[in-house]
């Protein structure tokens, strides 16, 4: 998703910001505005700017954070969108770096998918690699006995 215009605006390193570094802190809440006023202005922008010019059997939207998005894709795929949720326990991402921030961490950006939304798929991922194995192997499997149905 390097085509945000954020990123060449504030001349931001977008490697940076895909880790849990101060650097990606430093601009997080001024990224979560500039997000929201485009979200406010048209809330299909970022759903259609993955979507621009590509096209393929499978998408894997990992970062879909409104219920706006999922509203978006509902429209556009419905008849094959599974909703996958990835969890892990506020301990389990503390142990990652994770550090609650107030405004930021409890905006919509970060828990607007909290309530509301029906999850196909739920996997845990609180460090048991077995069990992760297990969950992303069957989410494989589905996945892969869907592409069969289109060919």
């Amino acid at each position: 998703m390097t085509r945000l215009p954020i990123l060449q605006e504030r001349a931001l390193d977008f490697q940076r910001l895909l880790d849990t570094s101060d650097y990606k802190e430093t601009y997080r809440a001024e990224m979560i505005l500039w997000g929201e006023e485009k979200r406010s202005a048209d809330p299909g922008y970022f759903c259609r700017l993955i979507v621009e010019g590509v096209t393929q059997p499978v998408w894997i939207i990992s970062d879909a954070r409104r219920r706006s998005d999922v509203d978006w894709f509902l429209a556009a795929y419905g008849d094959v969108l599974q909703n996958v949720r990835v969890t892990a326990s506020q301990e389990t991402r503390r142990c990652r770096g994770w550090v609650y921030t107030p405004e930021v961490d409890d905006a919509e950006s970060e828990c607007g998918l909290d309530t509301g939304v029906t999850f196909d798929w739920i996997i845990a991922n609180d460090g048991d690699e077995t069990s992760l194995d297990e969950q992303l192997h069957r989410l494989k499997a589905f996945i892969l006995s869907r592409l069969t149905l289109l060919v």
